[in-house]
């Protein structure tokens, strides 16, 4: 086993270190926090599953975005409407069938909430528990990554990486499946460094001003939270974006993981240890 630091070239096939035990610590608590936030997040969508721009919103409000139920020629039917566009998702969202069989008539379907039945109050209160976990979590991570220079090492993009000609190869090598091997596989490459910095910086920022915009109670010490967002409703919206924007990254990065190897890949975010990628014979 070799530490990349005690050499400067190591090869295809090496078992090297690659993350440190805070970000490897950050990953997995992250994972979990997230996932409990994202459930807990949908049951309190139920309770009044539409989303609206500005300060303001209610039942009959024009609303940018409805999920629910209706009744049509056919029947009654689940569906999702979006800027004035209706999709049917009957048996998925809005009209679907529970554990015992009974037809519900709410957003999204049990096995996709916490709690699984109907429960306002403790949706809220396990939304609220882990947010302060994810907060926390998160600013302890940037600050080490700051000391440590991770951000600095790791994430920040150069000059030369910025240009399009090196952009347009990386997103060329990522179609193709090119994955870099022997020790250019330790260094993030230009697209996955705009990833990484997009949630650290942008979506999991963005989440906890948004939570902080809707409560009522940052009205009376930091108003401007929620101003910044143009009302409370708004932010509502920002945060729904923003957190299936964090699915939709945690969807890529399972697939790049698969791609690039499963075994070796969560081998290193467990113990920290990863295989390089042998060289491509030429």
């Amino acid at each position: 086993m070799i530490d990349p630091a005690a050499s400067s070239a190591p090869q295809g096939g090496e078992l090297v270190r690659r993350h440190r035990w805070p970000t490897r610590l950050w990953h997995w608590t992250n994972a979990v926090t997230l996932l409990v936030m994202l459930m807990s997040g949908l049951m309190i969508f139920n309770a009044h599953p539409r989303l609206y721009w500005g300060e303001y919103g209610a039942n009959y409000d024009k609303a940018w975005l409805k999920v629910g139920s209706a009744r049509s020629g056919g029947g009654e039917q689940g569906y999702i409407e979006i800027a004035g566009h209706r999709w049917d998702t009957t048996g998925t969202l809005g009209l679907w069938t529970d554990a015992d069989g009974k037809v519900q008539r709410r957003a999204f379907p049990y096995w996709a909430t916490i709690p699984s039945r109907y429960s306002l109050a403790i949706g809220r209160i396990w939304h609220l528990a882990f947010a302060w976990v994810l907060a926390a979590g998160l600013l302890l991570y940037l600050a080490w990554s700051l000391v440590a220079g991770h951000i600095r090492r790791d994430i920040h993009i150069t000059r030369a990486e910025w240009r399009p000609s090196h952009l347009w190869h990386d997103i060329r090598e990522h179609a193709r499946l090119r994955f870099p091997t022997g020790a250019s596989a330790l260094r993030y490459s230009v697209l996955q460094k705009l990833a990484y910095a997009a949630v650290l910086f942008g979506l999991l920022p963005m989440m906890i001003l948004t939570g902080l915009a809707m409560s009522p109670g940052t009205d009376a010490w930091a108003p401007l939270v929620t101003e910044v967002f143009g009302g409370r409703q708004s932010a509502r919206s920002v945060h729904f974006i923003c957190a299936w924007g964090l699915v939709g990254f945690f969807v890529l990065h399972i697939v790049m993981v698969v791609l690039a190897g499963p075994l070796n890949e969560v081998r290193s975010m467990v113990t920290g240890w990863y295989r390089l990628p042998r060289e491509r014979r030429p």
